[in-house]
């Protein structure tokens, strides 16, 4: 399926303006939480990768990546294919390399999903301003 204009153009700024209102929401409660990352609690935990900033709570990687499978997924449902198992690696991936406690992911997953949820009311505002 191929799309032209406002097709195209919609499903990306309401994937885009909700993922930027989820990167707020993860900044705030990064900086109101300040939960220490697991490898820096459990001196066993052996640090998998570098960390993007220093707190825990929540993961950031997995609410984006859940964010824009639900959301993509609504306006594409045949990427839903490659997208469920990127975004489960991705939460996985997380707890694994000793960056996120299961809550942190979790908490990122629900705060994702929800924003997903309101998609389809940026989608209606969007089409009402771009046609």
């Amino acid at each position: 399926m191929v799309l032209y204009g406002s097709e195209a153009l919609i499903p990306l700024l309401t994937t885009t303006l909700i993922s930027g209102a989820g990167l707020v929401i993860y900044k705030l409660l990064k900086v109101k939480t300040v939960r220490p990352r697991p490898y820096q609690v459990h001196q066993v935990i052996v640090l998998g990768e570098r960390p993007l900033d220093v707190f825990s709570f929540p993961s950031g990687h997995t609410l984006q990546a859940v964010l824009f499978t639900v959301t993509l997924g609504t306006y594409f449902p045949a990427l839903l294919l490659i997208m469920l198992p990127f975004m489960a690696l991705v939460a996985l991936s997380r707890m694994v390399l000793g960056l996120h406690y299961p809550t942190d992911v979790l908490i990122g997953a629900g705060i994702g999903y929800g924003l997903a949820l309101t998609a389809p009311s940026m989608h209606a505002v969007l089409a009402g301003w771009l046609v």
